[in-house]
């Protein structure tokens, strides 16, 4: 599949149009950002990482019945994806309270919820995502009520899927944040909700489950070190480590050579 024009740039990642109108293709970035693009930073190799994490847990997902833009992985970096409007709202469910949810509430880091709390963010950098209602959605129009209570339902059961997933790796899923969009069906003629955009650890919190050790993007977050090796742990882990290449962390100027194994 060929690329064409370059459609659109965020913070991780560059869609290209392709000749079916109905399909992009996704890149990834190797950059990291952080406080809502106040921090930057470019590390090599981490656009490869979650391109292959989230092509994995997409594609269970999937088996378990939630419907993904994901078509397939094309390369290292990048993957054929159903073109979607998403609708602007991050959808973020919380299993451990720790991030914003302490400094706003008070409530100890660490605690584990009784049950998940789903909240949503209204996706606009210049606003820094603010916290938004169930109402708010509704009164602007973001998401319809039908839509919102599909999303919803969708949500816990990725929620359910991916906390039994890590667990059974040893890793605690404390929180994570995911987008939908409304991409074309072939087979039904109409547009349908589908998971839209990436789950790895540049959007999941993910501690091991003995040490609490931090393997996601909460290393940059809070200059910890190590960015790389975290998320190969979560590969590695997950039995999808990447073709062996050299890759090389570059943060605040330090570069460290990384070797992967072969799957």
């Amino acid at each position: 599949m060929n690329k064409g024009n370059k459609l659109y740039e965020g913070k991780a990642k560059i869609i290209y149009e392709t000749k079916d109108k109905n399909l992009v293709i996704q890149h990834f970035k190797d950059d990291a950002t952080a406080f809502n693009n106040l921090k930057k930073a470019k590390i090599e190799g981490k656009g490869v990482l979650n391109n292959r994490i989230s092509e994995y847990i997409l594609n269970n997902l999937s088996q378990s019945g939630i419907k993904t833009h994901l078509i397939k992985r094309l390369n290292m970096r990048e993957q054929l994806i159903k073109k979607a409007e998403i609708f602007p709202i991050e959808f973020i469910v919380r299993n451990i309270a720790t991030g914003s949810l302490t400094k706003r509430l008070g409530i100890p880091d660490g605690t584990n919820l009784e049950k998940p709390l789903l909240e949503y963010c209204y996706k606009n950098d210049e606003l820094k995502d603010p916290l938004i209602s169930k109402e708010h959605i509704l009164s602007f129009g973001w998401a319809t009520e039908n839509e919102l209570r599909y999303i919803d339902r969708s949500t816990l059961r990725i929620n359910d899927i991916l906390t039994g997933m890590f667990r059974a790796i040893g890793i605690k899923l404390v929180d994570f944040k995911i987008e939908y969009g409304k991409a074309w069906n072939e087979e039904s003629g109409k547009k349908e909700i589908v998971l839209a955009d990436e789950i790895s650890p540049d959007t999941c919190r993910l501690w091991d489950a003995k040490t609490e050790k931090k393997l996601d993007k909460d290393r940059f977050r809070k200059d910890l070190g190590n960015i790389i090796q975290a998320y190969q742990e979560v590969a590695r882990r997950l039995g999808i480590m990447p073709e062996e290449t050299n890759i090389s962390e570059v943060n605040f100027g330090k570069t460290i050579p990384i070797k992967f194994k072969k799957k």
